[in-house]
């Protein structure tokens, strides 16, 4: 376990949501794990008339988020976390003289013999990232001579190529890149990290991971959820933005990657950016409509109770063209994947909860058990990122009795099986790694980029192409039911689990 150095982390937006759901609880499991340094401390800072006090009962004391560790902890434990707390009112703006928070600062460094050593954790709208960057370096709160200064940002990390760009140009006028932190929560996942291990550390798998074993690559990430109270936002931004330009191309990133020299940082994300850069970007208006779909999701009745559609949602413009579904197939431009097709999908008000990677394996060249149905039956390897974290290798086996009739069989490994073993939650791992200045699974600038490179020409094709349709589904289905047209030969989508609506809904709204 490396060594964490005593220091403060500044929460920029600490009255928010992200604060009270993620950023504190993640801290107090690492201050009940023993992580945090012995001198630590944390100030939020927000534009809400908060003291010390209110803010420690909001995000801890009275905090629907901690009510169950509360009850388990004791009250010792639990205030000798609350009183590492600290709160600083900025007053109406963000874009303003830092003077008093530095003043602050300062007071709080001395008081709890902390370092120069500073996290600033901008859980603030992007718009006001660059703000916040001049102000800090304005009152020379970026400076690293008495200790390291580091900035983390929350996605979305630009809405376009463009704006990507302009961002990062901002930043990098007052933070240096190696003290940037893009945070991507799905990075923080065990079964991601754990893609890495499966692919470098086991013979079994690595000789295979190439074009001359792998059928084709498919990704899901499905939530059963609507957009809920984020209409406004979700109707500006829509599924491809929302997650597949971040979350799974970062997933795409570590499947593709070549094996990187070592295990550091940089030689990682060195292979990442590579990675994102091999991808075949689509500009003919041709290959995007045969390559790419999006839909959103329609009224409809599950279990007896009715849901509303995607245009009937609070901030959702009742003639949108957002999407809540988008499927996407590409390849990639290198040795290694040349040919193998790769299918990624992201969806809203699915039949279930799930993100995974699935390898499909070729069959063998030589089939001697070729009874129907076989391609259905191909080999599998199912890396279950959320939930039930785990890997599921499913292979062929002899059912008993006469003949040679072939089943598939599961080799399976849960998280949940570790009993003994406590696992990260995502915000945890990522902010210890911070911590102690371990960028690995934090996005580069650009990575950011190359990914929006891909991203970019999809979007303006949507937004300005001839042909786009924009499909319907049944909130409880699978998506549109023309999705498995992206797929070759006789190639279909994963669905793990059925159908809620009995109405597809499908149709082409515009």
């Amino acid at each position: 376990m490396k060594k964490t150095e005593n220091q403060m982390l500044v929460i920029f937006g600490a009255s928010g949501d992200l604060t009270a759901r993620k950023l504190v609880p993640a801290l107090f499991n690492l201050y009940l794990a023993k992580h945090l340094p012995e001198n630590f401390v944390v100030l939020g800072v927000s534009r809400s008339n908060l003291s010390d006090e209110s803010f420690r009962d909001r995000v801890v004391y009275n905090s629907d988020y901690l009510q169950e560790k509360i009850k388990k902890n004791k009250d010792s434990d639990i205030q000798g976390f609350a009183n590492r707390l600290y709160y600083e009112d900025l007053g109406s703006s963000y874009d303003t003289d830092f003077g008093s928070l530095r003043k602050r600062v300062e007071a709080l460094k001395e008081k709890h013999s902390i370092s120069g050593n500073i996290i600033y954790y901008l859980s603030t709208p992007p718009t006001l990232y660059e703000a916040i960057a001049k102000r800090l370096s304005e009152s020379g709160m970026n400076a690293q001579e008495n200790g390291w200064k580091r900035l983390i940002v929350e996605k979305p990390f630009g809405y376009s190529l463009e704006t990507a760009k302009n961002l990062n140009k901002g930043l990098h006028q007052y933070f240096s890149e190696g003290q940037i932190y893009r945070i991507d929560h799905y990075l923080g996942k065990e079964t991601v990290q754990n893609l890495l291990v499966t692919r470098f550390a086991n013979s079994i798998f690595e000789p295979l991971w190439n074009r001359n074993y792998i059928e084709h690559v498919e990704i899901t990430n499905a939530e059963s959820v609507g957009v809920e109270k984020r209409g406004g936002y979700y109707d500006k931004s829509g599924a491809l933005r929302d997650m597949f330009q971040n979350h799974l191309l970062q997933i795409v990133s570590l499947v593709v990657m070549e094996p990187p020299i070592g295990a550091e940082a940089e030689e990682i994300r060195n292979e990442k950016v590579k990675a994102l850069k091999s991808l075949r970007v689509m500009t003919d208006e041709q290959i995007l409509f045969k390559n790419t779909i999006r839909a959103q999701y329609v009224s409809s009745v599950v279990n007896g109770e009715k849901v509303k559609g995607y245009r009937e949602e609070d901030g959702v413009d009742p003639n949108s063209t957002t999407e809540t579904f988008a499927a996407v197939k590409f390849y990639v431009d290198n040795w290694r994947w040349h040919g193998v097709p790769f299918y990624v999908r992201t969806a809203k008000r699915m039949p279930t909860k799930v993100t995974e990677v699935v390898i499909h394996f070729k069959e063998p060249h030589h089939q001697i058990f070729n009874e129907p149905g076989m391609h259905k039956k191909d080999n599998k390897l199912i890396i279950r990122i959320q939930p039930d974290e785990g890997i599921l290798i499913k292979f062929g086996v002899k059912v008993p009795g006469q003949g040679f009739k072939v089943e598939r069989a599961n080799l399976d490994f849960y998280y949940s099986s570790l009993a003994e073993t406590y696992v990260m939650e995502a915000y945890e791992r990522l902010l210890l790694d911070a911590m102690q200045g371990d960028a690995t699974l934090y996005a580069r600038a650009d990575e950011v980029e190359a990914a929006w490179e891909f991203v970019d020409p999809i979007l303006n094709y949507w937004q300005n192409g001839k042909d786009v349709r924009m499909y319907g589904y049944s909130a409880g289905v699978w998506g549109p039911e023309n999705s498995d047209r992206l797929f070759e030969g006789n190639g279909f989508w994963r669905n793990p689990s059925e159908n809620l609506a009995d109405d597809p809904g499908y149709c082409v709204i515009c």
